[in-house]
């Protein structure tokens, strides 16, 4: 596999660090936080806040684990690379067609989340067309160039990081000073007083953690990214370090505000709890702001996703793993065929989510189920990360002498890591509004397995036809 992939032409080095870090925040920060917030707040009430803590410390591990391996080969599609080198050539191989899997099913889910915030302000409009116009604006921007794009991501990340930072404080000064509740501070009752801090008990919030995972899941952007951004080491350094922390503010400051400010078993289960618990304090103005941000977020994340996988489905053609045809590069050096091929997958996607939603009028409901289906096929490329650094260590004991990066408690940190994510997607099989998504995941990585299995012998090697 990496005989072929060694011939595939390169990619331009023209992102900036600043703008790498925003891709990552892009893709990390998206729609899993503001429309699944619903539902984790549902099964586990305000302790969703530590989950949301517990499922980012999983995260710190994953990341400073690719950072020690970025650090000394920056590389297209590395956690892939790392996988197929140190684990198997199948985890490459599965981690690869994962996330392409993935971020189309995501792309599906943020799209349907856009035309659904746009009721907000024209409840009469016509999602399809919406989709359609949102989904062609996307593609120009990603055929355009890789610096086109990452100045989009920059400005989409941009504004929900403003924006969040300013619902936080707006959600303080309501909490301590009743600003927009008659001028009677909500305090922190509301954590305790409607059923305890843990409602759903242990089981609510090890369910509440699936739809987590998936709203973290892009944060390994950062791998694919370095292919294209300048000084890599300083930057890979840089944005690993930078990036999970502002990712935890935002997530665990964002979801105190919505179960501080107002009672978890309140909020509505119908579009985004963020626009319902201000505009239930009155804070009309604030609404459209968050709904304008959630808007931004849902872009945004179908935006790094067309990016990611289009990069990923790149280099499996050139691989001979996916359609010869997605190898090409155009004038402006970006993947022109693979784009539009993940671009039409998310088409199609759209349409199909369409025609459900005429038969369950609870988008909620049929977000949680589409948005799932692609967290354990998510996972892949993480639980590669984790068994790839492991072997990375052992294989390669003189780079890491005076390596300025190391994952810390290794080997500790992986092991645990690991087995709190495996625990995580068992949980996904107990609770029923997950299973059918995540058994759809399995079924997509058994098919990868299958064809794989057909096409390579057990060293990774093309069989004779």
């Amino acid at each position: 596999m990496d005989e072929n992939h060694t011939s595939a032409p390169k990619l331009k080095r023209s992102m900036t660090a600043g703008q790498m870090e925003m891709i990552s925040l892009g893709g990390a920060i998206g729609v899993g936080l503001f429309m699944g917030a619903t539902s984790t707040i549902k099964w586990t009430g305000p302790s969703v806040l530590l989950a949301y803590i517990f499922v980012g410390l999983l995260l710190y591990i994953v990341m400073r684990a690719l950072g020690e391996m970025l650090y000394v080969n920056p590389g297209t599609g590395s956690f892939a690379d790392y996988a197929a080198e140190y684990v198997h050539p199948l985890a490459g191989y599965l981690a690869e067609w994962s996330n392409v899997f993935e971020y189309i099913v995501v792309g599906m889910s943020e799209v349907v989340a856009a035309t659904e915030y746009l009721k907000y302000w024209w409840p009469n409009l016509n999602p399809l067309w919406v989709g359609l116009i949102i989904i062609g604006f996307l593609l120009l921007a990603n055929l355009a160039s890789a610096r086109a794009y990452a100045n989009l991501e920059f400005w989409f990340a941009m504004i929900k990081v403003i924006t969040i930072i300013l619902m936080i404080i707006l959600g303080l000064l309501v909490i301590f000073f009743g600003i927009g509740n008659s001028g009677k501070p909500t305090g922190f009752a509301n954590l305790w007083q409607h059923g305890g801090f843990f409602t759903g008990g242990v089981k609510g919030f090890f369910f509440s953690m699936s739809i987590i995972v998936g709203s973290y899941e892009g944060i390994e952007l950062l791998g694919i990214s370095a292919g294209e951004v300048a000084n890599p080491q300083e930057a890979i350094v840089k944005s690993v370090k930078s990036v999970l922390l502002r990712i935890l503010i935002f997530y665990v400051g964002a979801i105190f505000v919505i179960v501080t400010i107002y009672p978890w078993n309140k909020l509505s289960s119908i579009g985004s709890p963020f626009v319902t618990t201000f505009a239930k304090v009155g804070i009309s103005a604030a609404a459209s702001i968050i709904n304008f941000v959630v808007l931004t977020a849902a872009l945004s994340g179908a935006n790094s996703g067309i990016y990611s996988s289009s990069r990923m489905l790149f280099k499996l053609a050139h691989q001979g793993d996916a359609p010869k045809m997605f190898g090409h590069i155009s004038k402006r050096i970006v993947p022109d065929r693979a784009i539009m091929g993940i671009s039409s997958g998310i088409l199609i996607g759209f349409l199909l989510d369409i025609v459900a939603a005429k038969f369950n009028h609870s988008m909620s409901d049929l977000f949680v189920i589409v948005f799932s289906s692609s967290v354990l096929p998510g996972m892949i490329p993480w639980f590669s990360i984790l068994l790839a650094e492991l072997r990375f260590r052992r294989h390669n004991p003189q780079m890491l002498e005076n390596h300025p990066f190391k994952l810390p408690l290794y080997p500790f940190s992986n092991y645990f890591a690991f087995i709190m994510l495996i625990v995580i997607v068992i949980f996904m099989f107990i609770n029923p509004d997950t299973r059918i998504s995540v058994s759809v995941g399995l079924a997509v990585l058994l098919v990868a397995t299958v064809v794989y299995l057909i096409r390579y012998d057990q060293n990774g090697n093309l069989r004779k036809k």
